[in-house]
């Protein structure tokens, strides 16, 4: 039998992607959960028909049952976050690939898990806000977490030797440096949101742009990679890789180093996680050696990129540090977006929500959705100081 994909977040980045290597294995599609793009929904319905879709947006779900009434096939049609969460729970599913941008993802990464379904996980918030609750759920279902990140698969592959990987002594997680790198301060100072989106090797969403550009993202993988792998943020260190052809290494008690390495196509991680522990034929490129330049290594700057020092500061107080400093984040990130604050702010803000408290201690659900809150309005309480 074909293997059946739940897929959450089909028409961001990260999802078309997913759906083309859906359609190069020939896989089929058991439910489709997207935010608001109702056309490109209909056009994934159209070619996949999927049991089961949901939409976030309220007026977006009613005019898609409204384009769906009299067509020859008709999902079923569900609402909002909870309807997103009963797609990822659907019980005819082999893999749920959760692909929702945001804390957003949380609850359906949650609901897959609680439903005993493996998640191919590409929402790194649901580890970073709430990584105690998707391991114990994962635990207690006995279903498993298959990282899409490039940095958190290329781990994963290179710790497939079980034996060896009760020997990892550190992971050395890489990093683009993103647009900005080796810039100061002062060059900093007044980057706008179209610079920042100018990323040199990767086709993200605009979101994940900027966390690149700030290295808040580095700073959200290497809470995730505490929270997968098991080892203390100590023992995570973050190299500089400028050409992104490292995707990520690891280096065991005898220091010998492991990388994994391939062209900067996300279609590589998203189908390692669909169908490992097999390796297949799919649809990216092949790395071709002979054509690739010198590969270059660096430190980066978190005096100067202040998100990857406020994560750092987050994961070692614990609880719902990491929480709060994603919430800001998110929330800086959306106001960057419309020109309301400058690029150097967002790392001001998420630095000084993580400095506001100790946030120690166990959470529930509950907590983390308040604590998400709290930090965006700790965010606009900023402004008027900024």
């Amino acid at each position: 039998m074909k293997k059946r994909i739940t897929l959450l977040g089909s028409t961001g980045s990260i999802g078309t992607q997913s759906l083309e290597v859906i359609r190069a294995q020939g896989y089929e599609v058991a439910g489709l959960a997207a935010g608001s793009n109702l056309e490109l929904l209909l056009a994934q319905i159209a070619e996949f028909r999927p049991q089961t879709v949901a939409l976030a947006d309220e007026a977006a779900c009613r005019e898609l049952r409204s384009r769906l009434s009299g067509v020859q096939y008709a999902p079923c049609v569900l609402q909002g976050e909870r309807g997103i969460e009963d797609v990822a729970r659907m019980p005819d599913t082999d893999i749920v690939l959760n692909a929702v941008v945001g804390i957003a993802g949380l609850g359906a990464t949650l609901a897959a898990l609680g439903a005993g379904h493996d998640v191919a996980l590409a929402n790194k918030e649901s580890l970073v806000a709430g990584g105690q609750l998707v391991l114990d759920a994962a635990r207690k279902h006995g279903a498993r977490l298959l990282p899409v990140d490039s940095e958190h698969s290329a781990i994963f592959q290179c710790l497939q030797d079980t034996a060896s990987a009760k020997r990892l002594e550190k992971i050395l997680l890489t990093a683009s440096g993103g647009p900005f790198f080796g810039m100061g301060r002062e060059q900093l100072a007044g980057k706008t949101r179209a610079d920042a989106l100018r990323h040199p090797n990767w086709s993200m969403g605009a979101k994940i742009t900027v966390d690149s550009a700030t290295l808040m993202n580095k700073g959200l993988e290497l809470i995730e990679a505490v929270w997968l792998f098991g080892l203390p943020p100590g023992q995570v260190q973050i190299v500089v890789q400028r050409q992104s052809i490292i995707h990520s290494m690891v280096q065991y008690a005898d220091h010998s180093v492991i990388a994994q390495l391939g062209v900067p196509d996300m279609r590589i991680p998203i189908q390692y996680a669909l169908t490992w522990p097999d390796r297949v034929p799919g649809p990216a490129p092949e790395l071709d050696f002979t054509c690739l330049g010198p590969l270059t290594f660096d430190v980066a700057d978190e005096e100067t990129f202040r998100c990857l020092a406020a994560c750092k500061k987050a994961i070692a107080k614990g609880g719902l540090a990491p929480c709060a400093a994603n919430g800001a984040n998110e929330e800086a990130v959306a106001l960057f977006l419309r020109d309301e604050i400058g690029f150097l702010d967002i790392g001001r803000l998420v630095e000084a929500v993580v400095d506001s408290d100790s946030f120690g201690g166990a959470y529930t659900l509950e907590d983390v959705y308040e604590c998400d809150r709290m930090a965006r309005a700790f965010v606009h309480g900023q402004l008027q100081s900024l």
